[in-house]
């Protein structure tokens, strides 16, 4: 018997999260002179260019640094099993002494940001690391990885996933918790 998924946030509920998400970075990074903003590939990037364009717009600063990051070759599990595909680092500047705001999806075991702290090193030694997410699974935490700004934080057992879907790829804007 297979259960339906969760709706856990809908398209209008989405862009609110977001919204929120961008108000507290502008609060917490007023112009973002010595910021810079960096998202995980391969979905943590959606996240990244829609906060990176809102900033843009509600600060009208048009010259915040953005990056896409490949983090495959530095996962801990890139050589077990499970093939991994690459996908393009677009990184044009250098991270040294910016306060990097590092952008995923979710956040389960905390694997995925370890493997972006390291990778992200291969750019410069930030000052300052945060982490943003949309959804934060906080009990499945494998690594002391906490984040700095949350969209929603959904609490889950071992047989469920947390789905984002984004309209740029799936067609609409929206969370869904479903069964394994």
């Amino acid at each position: 018997m297979s259960t339906q998924p969760r709706l856990i946030l809908d398209s209008k509920s989405f862009g609110l999260t977001i919204n929120r998400l961008c108000c507290q970075l502008i609060e917490n990074h007023n112009d973002f002179k010595q910021s810079a903003i960096i998202g995980l590939q391969p979905r943590g990037i959606f996240l990244a260019q829609r906060i990176h364009k809102l900033i843009t717009e509600k600060t009208g600063n048009k010259t915040i640094p953005y990056g896409n990051l490949d983090i495959t070759f530095y996962r801990d599990d890139f050589r077990r099993g499970e093939q991994h595909l690459a996908k393009p680092t677009q990184i044009d500047f250098l991270l040294e002494d910016k306060k990097v705001i590092m952008v995923d999806d979710v956040l389960f075991t905390g694997r995925t940001i370890r493997a972006g702290l390291d990778a992200m090193m291969d750019f410069g030694r930030p000052q300052l690391v945060e982490l943003l997410v949309l959804i934060d699974r906080r009990f499945s935490r494998h690594l002391p990885i906490m984040p700095n700004y949350v969209g929603k934080t959904v609490d889950t057992i071992s047989t469920e996933k947390v789905s984002v879907e984004w309209k740029e790829t799936d067609g609409e804007d929206k969370v869904l918790l479903l069964q394994k």
